[in-house]
């Protein structure tokens, strides 16, 4: 089984207005050359940073900073890239309300798109999105630290929100996590944990190390981290994967010329049976509200900086034309 991961995908504000409202744009072209990696893998798994609908209206514009929300024809765009699962676990996707979250889900569904972080309620929210293919059934939980006003109530639409410490979970989220992902771990033959946890900026904390390690321990054998608009580096944990952050992958943001956000990869995780055998990571860069295949210096940054984020965690990545490989076992 292959799986290509990405980090988050924000389709609203000028990527909307400049792409996707621009009825002589093809939905394939925002993903350019990454394409064809993408389709390569057996399943695609964005995180949806961001809320599509027409509906609602903007939720505490006064205190919120930034509200996104993309038209309805960004499922196109989903769709021309294949995209099989969304998740929606993070602090944009209430951006306009629970009746704009709640048409996008019915959106999703009507597409074919699986998604899981969000819903009608928490049972919802909490409840895994399921993969079938002839290479194994995947299941994908997605988890996230933000926003805890939106967190899902028993009736009421919201987010699957944890809380956590530098000793891992906190309850009842402890109970909660333990509980989905051993239904999960029941049924899958492999279980993914997309987290869209901690800051925007800088290493992964003591805490989010130990919401990682504790995730896994509790049954996951991925966690896939998103949030931090860089990608940061990737942790060999009992044989296990912890991708802290995957990083931007699309968007409309600002270009820190230090911390070059616009710059990120497309992770590729091969798997046999339940284990993953190694990650490959190709290069990427954000370029007019969509992405491509990173080259030159560009490429050049990427592979440095992962193999410096990877070497703080143990880990060894080697680069060869331009794509790095990270074997696991």
């Amino acid at each position: 089984m292959r799986i290509a991961l990405c980090g988050d995908v924000m389709l609203g504000r000028g990527v909307d207005e400049s792409i996707i409202r621009n009825p002589t744009s093809s939905p394939a072209g925002i993903w350019g050359d990454v394409l064809p990696v993408m389709l390569a893998a057996d399943y695609r798994l964005i995180n949806l940073e961001c809320v599509i609908s027409a509906k609602g209206q903007p939720w505490h514009p006064l205190t919120k900073a930034f509200h996104f929300r993309a038209h309805p024809r960004a499922i196109e765009f989903l769709q021309a890239a294949k995209i099989d699962c969304v998740t929606l676990a993070n602090n944009h996707v209430l951006d306009y309300g629970a009746d704009a979250l709640l048409d996008c889900l019915t959106l999703l569904d009507r597409a074919g798109i699986a998604r899981c972080g969000a819903g009608s309620n928490l049972n919802e929210a909490s409840a895994p999105a399921w993969l079938h293919s002839p290479q194994g059934r995947l299941a994908v939980v997605a988890v996230t630290d933000n926003e805890q006003d939106w967190e899902a109530g028993p009736e009421t639409p919201g987010v699957h929100f944890v809380a956590y410490d530098r000793r891992g979970l906190l309850e009842p989220h402890r109970s909660r996590l333990t509980e989905v992902l051993a239904r999960a771990r029941e049924q899958a033959d492999f279980v993914i944990v997309s987290a869209h946890v901690g800051p925007n900026w800088g290493p992964p904390s003591a805490a989010m190390r130990a919401l990682a390690q504790e995730i896994l321990s509790l049954g996951a054998d991925f966690y896939w981290g998103h949030s931090n608009h860089t990608p940061q580096g990737i942790e060999l944990f009992q044989g296990r994967v912890i991708l802290y952050s995957a990083g931007d992958f699309i968007d409309d943001y600002a270009v820190d010329p230090e911390e070059r956000n616009d710059l990120s990869c497309l992770f590729t995780v091969e798997i046999v049976g339940n284990r993953t055998t190694q990650v490959r990571l190709h290069p990427v860069q954000i370029e007019d509200f969509g992405v491509r295949l990173a080259r030159g210096q560009e490429a050049k940054l990427v592979s440095g900086r992962m193999r410096t984020t990877c070497a703080l965690f143990g880990t060894v990545v080697e680069f060869q034309n331009g794509v790095g490989t990270i074997m696991v076992c």
